[in-house]
């Protein structure tokens, strides 16, 4: 007969429970204050930009249930937002908080605004339509909804990474789950600021505070950042990162840099001027608090790793290199086909790009579909599917060269990686080497000015080398900087 032993049970039982936690706390956690830069132009209070914080150790049964991650789950993002079906918060996967997308593959090469519209509306309708339903027509409904989804394409974000414990993450969890979700969001006293540093603070207690002086009581994200940052300072046992995600190439506008309340109202024209006219010395006070709280000196970027969706953050090129890209790209440039006069090749693909629908492939990647002349052509918008499909090598030719413009100008300081350059590079060569086998097999075999809508290019941009080729003389490479020797990059012979 058997018979039970409560002894024999529990032992063995305990001892499984302690390796399980033991394995839990090698994998490691993190909370990772998110700093977004502001974007459009609606005041000084929209300067402070957004703060939401990422937990790597957290994940979403839905976006209202949290639990742990299960091993390949990479987190969520939180934050508060105000006017969302009624709720104070809402978690949303890494990936789809920041591109909209569910795979790093997916995030499109060259963002425009309709794009980025199609993008988040489908993952609204994946995910999120128990929460952000159709309108009564089945339309995307209006609201701000869309802060959920792709940030990136709006703006840079600067992450500020503290490591946790899973025990943590679990009792944040109990504590997220267990509390009523219903909206208390107020701009002065309660707003996403504040409900990044109360979690912060949940892992650190009083780690985190508004300023009084700086911000005249109201949280904001660049202060939080800075305490974040001296807190680290503090405590060099505890590991802990800066992190920047840059914004997405293309033609949305770009984000500027974060500012307190203070600061915003110092650097803004329409209300600092006036203040001064009226009132010498309050203006003068105004610049007595910037000065004396520091709020010029803090720089986000500073010692940051730049963010890879596909693998380990990394650090940002060094600035000769990317000079050394941007003069390969300016030669490249100079021998495509001729563009109107003022126009750069960026502003010329946004206007191709304004006319084509963005439809998914089979692996659910996105394409774009134009016609040209009178063919309907379907072109891969990532850099997994940009080969793929039957579009024209020229055609995306120009669409990598817009986004290696967008990418090298427009992209923070500390914003690119090395390899993301490399990557991006190889793209364009390839594009290049399938041109030039085209060429050989067909040398006359042009797109023609009525395909593209613009002037036809000369066919000397088929004959000549590629970026691979030699160098004529030895003098060529006397002014070639390491890095444009290692990667093969020559100059172009002019036409």
């Amino acid at each position: 007969m058997f018979s039970f032993h409560p002894q024999s049970f529990w032992r063995p039982l305990s001892a499984i429970c302690i390796f399980v936690l033991a394995c839990v706390s090698l994998a490691g956690a993190s909370a990772t204050l998110l700093l977004e830069e502001p974007y459009g132009h609606l005041g000084f209070f929209t300067a402070t930009g957004h703060a939401a914080v990422y937990l790597s150790g957290v994940c979403a049964e839905t976006p209202l249930i949290l639990r742990p991650c299960a091993p390949g789950e990479t987190g969520v993002v939180i934050s508060r937002y105000d006017g969302i079906d009624g709720y104070d918060w809402l978690a949303i996967p890494l990936i789809p908080y920041l591109y909209a997308v569910d795979r790093p593959e997916d995030i499109p090469l060259f963002a425009d605004a309709r794009m980025v519209a199609f993008l988040r509306d489908r993952y609204r309708r994946k995910h999120l339509e128990d929460i952000v339903p159709d309108a009564p027509n089945g339309s995307a409904p209006g609201g701000i909804w869309y802060e959920l989804l792709g940030s990136s394409y709006d703006r840079t974000i600067f992450g500020f990474e503290i490591e946790t414990t899973p025990e943590q993450d679990l009792a944040l969890i109990y504590k997220l789950n267990s509390s009523p979700n219903r909206s208390h969001f107020h701009l002065l006293t309660n707003n996403c600021a504040d409900f990044a540093k109360d979690i912060i603070n949940f892992y650190y207690p009083r780690t985190l505070h508004r300023s009084v002086i700086a911000d005249v009581g109201i949280t904001t994200p660049k202060q939080i950042a800075k305490l974040l940052v001296k807190f680290d300072a503090r405590h060099p046992e505890i590991p802990s990162s800066r992190l920047v995600i840059s914004q997405v190439p293309g033609s949305m506008p770009r984000s500027s840099s974060p500012h307190g309340v203070v600061e915003s109202f110092l650097k803004s024209t329409k209300y600092i001027v006036p203040s001064a006219v009226v009132s010498p010395i309050f203006a003068g006070c105004v610049v007595a608090v910037y000065v004396g709280t520091g709020a010029g000196r803090f720089h986000p970027d500073r010692d940051a790793m730049v963010f890879n969706p596909s693998g380990d953050p990394e650090p940002p090129i060094a600035r000769q290199d990317r000079k050394a890209y941007q003069r390969q790209l300016k030669q490249l440039l100079a021998r495509s086909f001729p563009l109107p006069a003022g126009e750069s090749i960026d502003q010329a693909w946004e206007k191709l790009q304004s006319k084509a629908r963005t439809d998914f492939d089979a692996q659910d990647a996105p394409v774009l579909q134009m016609k040209i002349g009178e063919e309907m052509v379907r072109l891969g918008a990532s850099p997994e599917n940009v080969f793929s499909v039957n579009a024209p090598p020229l055609l995306v030719q120009e669409m990598l060269e817009a986004h290696l413009l967008s990418e090298l100008r427009r992209a923070p300081r500390n914003g690119i990686s090395p390899s993301t350059i490399a990557s991006d590079w190889n793209l364009l060569q390839q594009t290049l080497l399938q041109q030039d086998a085209k060429a050989d097999a067909a040398p006359h075999n042009v797109i023609t000015e009525s395909e593209l809508g613009q002037p036809a290019p000369p066919l000397s941009i088929f004959n000549q080398p590629s970026l691979a080729s030699q160098p004529s003389s030895t003098d060529d490479i006397s002014s070639l900087t390491a890095l444009e020797v290692n990667l093969g990059f020559f100059p172009v012979p002019a036409p």
